[in-house]
């Protein structure tokens, strides 16, 4: 999953050209200072939701040209903002994966064909520091291994999201949404683009429906989404501070 606010120069693994690879610790994310939101799994969003609203944003058609969604964290509420950058540091203890993963990715070669692959950009590779990608015959590394499998199974639950997010299409749960936010001086912000559960829809659904989201845990899911929606105000809290920054400066 190529992100362009945060992967700039995209190429496969290959133990050739990266025989002498090192990986140091992430230790700067402003690698991330223009992304404003990322995409998480169903399985985060239980963790996710304590750090960040969670709403839902077009993904396009499936195969078959049915309208497809995803889950995504809400870093700013203006494109290319990132409110959860302090400085260096990310400002929340839970990291979205498709940051834990940095700056290892899945990427498409072809139609058919995905390769595990890295962002030569990021600062953090080195041939003289950190853990190496490959060892003296060319085989991966136990870190190149590792990074291997965490990639294939987050694979996995993207596969499992879609499905997760599909059924919520399905039963007509989703509808677009504008956010009005005032912050503590008065000043407002607008966030739209996206969507979010309508709870009338929700609690209208047939009791066969309801039962199957509990006990499929989908209702956990949208539960968790709701409940995301409180961090909203954080993120206008922060913009403030931000907007406020420069002038208490000066």
């Amino acid at each position: 999953m190529i992100i362009p606010a945060l992967h700039r120069q995209v190429v496969p693994m290959d133990s050739q050209a990266h025989r002498k690879l090192r990986v140091k610790p992430m230790a700067d994310w402003r690698i991330a200072s223009t992304l404003n939101s990322a995409f998480i799994t169903a399985s985060e969003m239980i963790d996710a939701c304590r750090e960040y609203p969670i709403v839902f944003v077009s993904a396009g058609k499936d195969a078959q040209g049915v309208a497809q969604v995803a889950p995504v964290a809400v870093f700013g509420l203006t494109n290319q903002e990132n409110l959860y950058l302090d400085g260096p540091n990310w400002r929340a203890s839970y990291l979205p994966a498709v940051l834990r993963l940095y700056p290892f990715l899945i990427g498409r070669i072809d139609a058919d064909q995905f390769a595990v692959c890295i962002d030569v950009a990021w600062s953090g590779f080195s041939e003289t520091e950190g853990q190496p990608l490959y060892d003296e015959q060319g085989e991966l590394s136990e870190l190149g291994r590792r990074v291997s499998e965490q990639l294939q199974n987050f694979e996995g639950e993207v596969q499992r999201t879609r499905n997760v997010c599909a059924r919520f299409v399905e039963l007509g749960l989703l509808n677009e949404m504008r956010f009005d936010l005032t912050a503590s001086d008065g000043r407002t912000f607008a966030v739209d683009g996206f969507m979010t559960v309508n709870e009338e829809k929700l609690h209208a659904l047939p009791d066969d429906k309801a039962l199957e989201l509990h006990r499929s845990g989908l209702l956990a899911l949208l539960h968790a989404h709701m409940i995301s929606m409180r961090n909203m105000q954080r993120l206008g809290q922060w913009k403030v501070e931000r907007l406020d920054r420069p002038a208490a400066n000066g």
